[in-house]
């Protein structure tokens, strides 16, 4: 993992998400859909990139229930990563995240959490990963 956690590029801010979460999937394609720059990288939290990144930041790939933004070296989980992912994002992105910081972080946890365990039960659950279509794998890390 060492090895590979030196080789994962730093210049962008990296999405891990659960690449068998219908939600996250979904999730995800909203980001790209809204990020025509290509500011993101995405890997899944089941990918070798997405395990080495939660080992390198201390987070239990295991108790993990969360999608989680790696930028500018620190780890952002539960509810600020997304509000993390709205400063990057054009348009009145970034002031809804400023003002959905404005909400203490145990409520705004508490809500996410409560979305994370039951979101396989809502939303469904794939299989296996899904795959990014040709044109935006370069955007994925260990696909």
């Amino acid at each position: 993992m060492e090895n590979l956690q030196t080789t994962i590029p730093r210049d962008k801010p990296i999405l891990l998400f659960d690449g068998v979460c219908n939600l996250c999937n979904s999730s995800v394609q909203w980001v790209i859909e809204h990020d025509p720059e290509g500011k993101f990288r995405f890997a899944s939290l089941q990918s070798d990139v997405g395990q080495a990144l939660l080992t390198e930041f201390n987070l239990d790939p295991a108790a993990l229930n969360t999608v989680v933004l790696i930028d500018e070296g620190k780890a952002y989980t539960h509810s600020s990563a997304p509000l993390q992912v709205t400063k990057h994002l054009g348009s009145a992105w970034p002031l809804l995240g400023n003002v959905g910081q404005v909400v203490p972080r145990f409520l705004r946890d508490g809500i996410y959490n409560f979305i994370a365990a039951n979101r396989y039960r809502w939303f469904g659950k794939k299989d296996q990963c899904w795959l990014p279509t040709p044109d935006l794998r370069q955007r994925f890390l260990g696909t």
